[in-house]
């Protein structure tokens, strides 16, 4: 765990019934599943809770909140002289200056791609692995920008992937071996995890598990301009040039989105952010002296935000405030009761004949997008199912909770645990439904199993955006 020091709410200024009212609404929205939250007010965790089957410890897949580390990482490196934010791309990457040749390509610069400012006008990220499927980098740089570098944001993960892939160059370390001395060990955060492509390189824009207790930890580093514990870990010069606006994004949609983009942060109603996608926020409040660390599976995630400005933000005061002992001790219990509804909990337990589930089911023709199991089995365990999730040679065995959610750790085949929630029963035509919440990412698979067909069929609450077999679904390899 991080080295965070916990408070009471009043002791922070912080009146609990504004926290209160952001969990009402954070489980009131039908566009939100919650399922961590931490909030520091000057410096101090006053609220931290878990959805269970999500616990504290556990790592959740952050998206593009892994951006916002690797973005650290530059400005570590550029305090150690390995770069500078006006050096070229192209420049640490010397094996391909004869063949890019477009001038745009040529002068893009490490400020350029970490404003996503390249010059291109769309995501390249499926052109660039197009162009060269073994390295991004090359590809990326092999594809000339329509307009000039600095002039224009687009959303691009190449950016971002650049950044990573030069820092790791300058270093001769991995992102998380380089951050690990220097960021995640002062802070107190433990092993994490990072998603490498097939160069053997984390990727930079993406794939990152760690705790939201670490969102939070990076936030406050952020909110203390770099410094920590007396050390100043970051410049706060780097600090300052990440998190103002470097480019203009007023063509986004939705208000917190429009409000311009930093070095991997994005600029918010208030403060600004890191953000990763279904809702991996860690919002820093300079003016508030507040950081919130969320993570959740988020399909709306302007309510979401818009939720924090609403509910929490009024209910900051500048002065210390006199303890609601009720209010607090209401909250104190509810942060420790959180939990996610169990689907499947007025479903029956147990089929009518079981002998009708003892053969394998395929998928139905008409599957949905995402990863799903090739064969689907249920087997019986004890006074209970396992259903076992089939791809190749790979079987996945999951006890089914039928009334509350029930958790296992199944071992992929390079022997990490894959920790998977489910919950589920039979419904009243006969077919089991299956709700599989993958505990190491936002994501939740359900399944419909028809015994007269022998079919499942599958569903995404939010699909995974990496595509990857399901024991994929989890941490990598944690250091």
């Amino acid at each position: 765990m991080t080295k965070l020091q916990r408070s009471s709410p009043a002791t922070q200024g912080v009146d609990a019934r504004g926290i209160d009212a952001l969990l009402d609404a954070l489980e009131a929205a039908p566009g939100i599943e919650p399922h961590g939250l931490v909030v520091l007010r000057h410096g101090h965790v006053v609220a931290e809770g878990w959805w269970a089957p999500y616990t504290a410890e556990r790592p959740h897949l952050l998206y593009s909140f892994s951006k916002s580390v690797t973005s650290t990482a530059v400005g570590l490196a550029a305090a150690e002289g390995l770069l500078t934010l006006d050096d070229t791309v192209l420049s640490h990457f010397p094996e391909l200056d004869a063949e890019v040749t477009d001038p745009r390509s040529r002068s893009m610069r490490i400020r350029d791609v970490a404003a996503m400012a390249s010059g291109h006008l769309q995501e390249m990220v499926e052109a660039a692995h197009r162009e060269d499927p073994a390295d991004l980098v090359r590809g990326f740089l092999r594809l000339p920008p329509e307009r000039d570098p600095g002039s224009v944001f687009t959303y691009n993960q190449p950016c971002t992937f650049a950044l990573a892939a030069i820092v790791q160059r300058a270093t001769g370390q991995s992102l998380t071996e380089y951050l690990r001395p220097r960021l995640f060990d002062p802070l107190g955060i433990g092993p994490v995890g990072w998603q490498r492509d097939a160069s053997g390189r984390e990727i930079g824009f993406s794939g990152l598990h760690a705790p939201t207790e670490a969102i939070a930890a990076v936030g406050q580093l952020y909110l203390q301009r770099g410094e920590w514990e007396g050390e100043q870990l970051l410049p706060a010069a780097y600090v300052e040039e990440a998190t103002r606006s470097h480019i203009s994004t007023a063509a986004e949609e939705n208000p917190d989105w429009a409000l311009g983009y930093g070095f991997q942060f994005w600029i918010s109603t208030h403060g600004y952010r890191g953000d990763g996608a279904y809702g991996q926020f860690c919002l820093v409040l300079p003016e508030q002296d507040t950081v919130v660390a969320m993570t959740t599976a988020a399909t709306d995630t302007q309510t979401q935000l818009s939720a924090v400005w609403e509910h929490l933000v009024p209910a900051l005061s500048d002065a210390p405030l006199a303890a609601d002992e009720a209010a607090e001790s209401a909250l104190a219990a509810r942060l420790g009761a959180l939990a996610l509804p169990a689907p499947g909990a007025a479903l029956a337990a147990s089929p009518p004949d079981a002998a009708a589930w003892s053969a394998p089911f395929a998928p139905a023709e008409s599957g949905a997008p995402g990863p799903a199991p090739q064969q689907v089995l249920l087997e019986p365990r004890g006074d209970g199912w396992d259903v076992v999730l089939v791809e190749g040679d790979v079987r996945l065995p999951v006890t089914l909770g039928t009334g509350a959610w029930a958790v296992s750790e199944p071992a992929g085949p390079d022997g990490l645990a894959v920790p998977i929630a489910a919950n589920g029963g039979w419904r009243a035509d006969g077919r089991l439904e299956v709700a599989l919440q993958f505990l190491e990412t936002p994501h939740r698979l359900t399944l419909v199993l028809a015994p007269q067909e022998r079919t499942f069929t599958t569903a995404w609450a939010t699909q995974p955006l990496h595509a990857s077999p399901l024991w994929e679904l989890r941490s990598p390899a944690r250091a």
